[in-house]
């Protein structure tokens, strides 16, 4: 899930892409979602992205805001990736890998086109995800202890079973990209995971919804909706 190398540098980022709107699943910088893409428009997006640069965003739609013209009132906040692996099926279907290039911040909804939503972003707020030298970047330390403690609970409560072994042997910047991304969080939690300042933030904050989920507790943040459909395994 976790994607070490892709060649972006501040000056490549597009300020105008297609955004794919998705609840539950997230895209983080460094990372690989798995998509399976069936809608109409979808596959016009797949296309068009296909044809210049092989690039769109991923957002969350916001429940809380409801719906507009265009649809359901997005996050202002999403991630942009570059198809990394694509395939078509017999019926029609693309299935694609997206790998996650840099945050972003939505300035503003452009005219729908084909059918699917597009956005004039800002990515001054993330610069540090395309430049992995960067300390912020390179800072993060996983207190293995306690967080495999946390993790380990969190998956016996949800009825998960984990290659423990290979668990342990991933680095520290691997494991918290894989797992936030994996997990199944409510819309608003992984939305504060992307928000993230940095990884030590994100680490902390996801170590927090752990021991949180122990308890039945949550962190006090707005609930979107959740289906139970696995994140990236749908496209509408």
């Amino acid at each position: 899930m976790v994607e070490q190398d892709i060649p972006h540098m501040p000056g490549d980022l597009p300020g105008e892409f297609a955004v794919f709107p998705l609840s539950g699943a997230l895209l983080l910088p460094g990372g690989r979602l798995p998509l399976n893409i069936f809608e109409k428009r979808y596959l016009a997006m797949v296309e068009d992205a296909m044809a210049a640069g092989r690039m769109f965003g991923m957002i969350q739609p916001n429940a809380l805001l409801g719906h507009g013209e265009k649809g359901p009132a997005l996050y202002r906040v999403g991630c942009l990736g570059r198809l990394s692996s694509f395939s078509e099926t017999d019926d029609g279907r693309f299935l694609i890998t997206l790998s996650g290039i840099s945050r972003f911040s939505v300035v503003e909804e452009l005219a729908m086109r084909r059918g699917y939503r597009r956005v004039r972003a800002d990515f001054s707020a993330f610069a540090t995800d395309v430049a992995p030298d960067n300390a912020s970047q390179t800072a993060l330390a996983l207190d293995r202890e306690a967080f495999f403690t946390a993790l380990r609970k969190y998956f016996a409560r949800r009825g998960f079973e984990a290659n423990w072994d290979a668990i342990r042997e991933m680095p520290d910047d691997a494991l918290l990209v894989t797992l936030c991304m994996a997990c199944p969080f409510e819309d608003a939690e992984k939305q504060a995971l992307l928000e993230a300042l940095t990884a030590q933030e994100r680490a902390h904050t996801l170590q927090t919804l752990l021991v949180m989920d122990q308890h039945g507790e949550d962190m006090g943040l707005p609930h979107g909706h959740r289906d139970g459909t696995p994140p990236g395994r749908r496209d509408s």
